[in-house]
């Protein structure tokens, strides 16, 4: 058989040649590429379990809404919180593929839409679920970083079972998400210094392992540079509601997560009023903590010394032969 090409047919396919070419040639600006890569890394992040780094797409707090999909309410979450949620769940598949396509932008200013259309597999076991549709974000631009701070997912489809979530739920919490436990070693940690602040001594006890060692290197003479055991914990912190005023030990705490989860690098500040002397305790603390089972189980702390005796007046009791350092 042999084709021939009219000037009519031929025309045709210029004319089709050339749009393409002319969509193909269409260039992103820097805002549609980055919101564009944000709406692709939702999806792979989670499927790879990397939530510390999904924690970063999202504003301060975000609008989440799967109403569509699983009913319920429209909820405003910190990333935090919504991070939380997902390592309680996806984790406990065996494998999780969230194939995004057709990703549209909108852009006006610092504010920005996207959309993209999203197809969901879920495995487990012999267990498959899917579930298919688009999503809807709204994104906004802070100090010169695109954030997603609402998101909705509208359901189109679904094959297999739905059961499988409940499995994989179960299963994540047999097996808590390295993200999951550094949010639990940050939180006992913040248990431990807000007790301080709240002169809570029951909070403060129930912070430690019943093994537990609080290491302190650059101790002054005289003072221990070691206390082993809850008990022994107990009795060293026991005077700090009689000593202590106004205490501030979380305002300025920062974390670095380490790459095992029960481990969690600390520094802060510490302005206390200190009652015997009149003066207010400002110290800068470095502490290195490893926390299992929600219980601490060893404080190393670090502290200037120099600071800690002036600020409780030790070099003048040592001076009058007073060896009975506070705490």
């Amino acid at each position: 058989m042999q084709i021939q090409f009219t000037n009519f047919t031929m025309g045709v396919l210029a004319m089709t040649l050339v749009v393409t070419s002319s969509d193909s040639m269409k260039v992103e600006t820097p805002d549609e590429a980055a919101i564009k890569t944000i709406v692709e890394s939702v999806a792979t992040l989670a499927d790879n379990r990397n939530f510390e780094s999904l924690e970063k797409l999202y504003a301060e707090e975000v609008e989440v809404d799967y109403t569509s999909a699983f009913g319920g309410e429209v909820e405003l979450k910190s990333p935090q919180a919504l991070m939380t949620q997902w390592a309680s769940s996806l984790p406990g598949f065996e494998r999780t593929r969230h194939q995004i396509s057709n990703i549209k932008t909108v852009v006006n200013g610092d504010r920005a839409t996207a959309t993209a259309d999203v197809v969901a597999n879920h495995y487990l076991d012999k267990m498959f679920w899917q579930i298919t549709g688009s999503y809807k974000y709204n994104v906004v631009k802070e100090e010169g970083e695109w954030r997603i701070s609402q998101m909705t997912f509208l359901a189109k489809s679904e094959k297999g079972d739905r059961q499988i979530i409940n499995e994989a739920v179960e299963e994540a919490s047999i097996n808590p998400a390295p993200y999951i436990q550094r949010q639990q070693t940050k939180q006992v940690v913040l248990d431990f210094l807000t007790s301080l602040e709240e002169k809570d001594m029951d909070k403060l006890a129930s912070v430690w392992a019943e093994d537990a060692v609080q290491d302190m290197p650059f101790s002054p003479e005289n003072f221990p540079k070691r206390v082993t055991g809850k008990a022994n914990l107990i009795k060293h912190y026991a005077t700090w509601p009689k000593i202590s005023g106004k205490a501030n030990f979380t305002e300025n705490l920062v974390f670095y997560p380490m790459q095992d989860a029960t481990m969690i690098f600390a520094e802060w500040r510490g302005d206390v009023e200190i009652i015997s002397t009149g003066r207010i305790y400002q110290q800068r603390y470095g502490g290195l903590f490893h926390v299992v089972d929600g219980k601490i189980e060893l404080f190393r702390e670090y502290y200037d010394p120099i600071v800690f005796k002036y600020a409780f007046g030790l070099d003048e009791a040592e001076r009058s032969g007073n060896t009975n350092y506070p705490l």
